[in-house]
């Protein structure tokens, strides 16, 4: 691969030091052009949402940062459609005094990226979605969050009910779905399915569930999916999926590839919070 090193990042969640920290790292200053994708979820949990929002939008054009749910949550709480929760941290970003350009930053940002065989979502993709039809329909809820209207997209999001996919849906439902599988969905049935309720390690999903990659015939088997949002997955790296949500918030570890050779850097985060308690 020609240009500059990528270097994908998984879940942030307002975990500002071990940010600097990783970006501090040899290995990713060896470029100083490099580029880094951010899997979503860039605020919310940690102790420092604001400082970490602006860090990643200080690095202008060299960073692609997808929308995760808890950014979404962000806006929606901006929007007045959500109020924060008690374990929610984004009031510093709420109450900053440049925040409509915060906001304006957050809501312009993708729900889906692909470059060089490497296709980046929150969560995940349903399995009739190739790479094509996951763009085109992130593109939909990336132009109504970007206009002027964008307040009111939100005020559909919320919701597990479609479950599965259907062209043929319009309006609040199809942006459900869209958003749900793109940011919130784990598990899903042998037919694709979407399930929202278990979050639980590896391999003690319950009878009937597996995960939303290993769905039959998924269409974006062909190339790589990253994707972060699964803190007790953790780290999975297999040719056609990359996990990066190593659990940084929850006391893990916050994670970095290099895409072309698959370098791993990973630094310790000092948070210990439950990774069963919060999507």
């Amino acid at each position: 691969m020609k240009g500059h090193d990528i270097w994908m990042i998984g879940d942030l969640q307002g975990c500002c030091e071990p940010l600097d920290q990783l970006l501090a790292q040899p290995a990713l200053k060896e470029d100083p052009q490099a580029r880094f994708w951010f899997a979503g979820d860039l605020i919310n949990r940690g102790p420092k949402s604001l400082a970490t929002l602006r860090r990643v939008m200080e690095l202008e054009e060299r960073a692609v940062a997808v929308l995760g749910n808890h950014d979404l949550h962000l806006l929606a709480a901006a929007a007045g459609v959500r109020k924060p929760g008690k374990s929610d941290t984004i009031d510093d970003i709420l109450s900053a005094p440049d925040a409509k350009r915060l906001i304006d930053w957050v809501r312009h940002r993708p729900l889906a990226h692909f470059a060089h065989d490497h296709l980046m979502v929150h969560a995940g993709t349903l399995a009739k979605w190739d790479v094509a039809k996951t763009l085109a329909l992130a593109s939909e809820v990336q132009d109504a969050l970007r206009g002027p209207n964008w307040q009111r997209a939100l005020q559909k999001m919320y919701g597990n009910q479609p479950a599965r996919w259907d062209e043929q849906y319009r309006g609040g439902k199809r942006i459900r779905v869209i958003i749900n599988a793109l940011t919130r969905m784990r598990l899903c049935t042998l037919s694709g399915r979407m399930e929202f309720a278990t979050k639980v390690a590896p391999g003690a999903w319950p009878p009937g569930l597996i995960p939303w990659f290993d769905v039959p015939n998924r269409a974006t088997s062909n190339v790589t999916v990253v994707f972060g949002h699964w803190s007790t997955l953790g780290l999975l790296l297999r040719k056609d999926v990359i996990c990066l949500d190593t659990g940084c918030v929850w006391g893990g570890k916050l994670t970095a590839l290099r895409m072309r050779d698959r370098k791993l850097v990973q630094v310790a985060c000092g948070q210990g919070l439950d990774p069963t308690s919060d999507g």
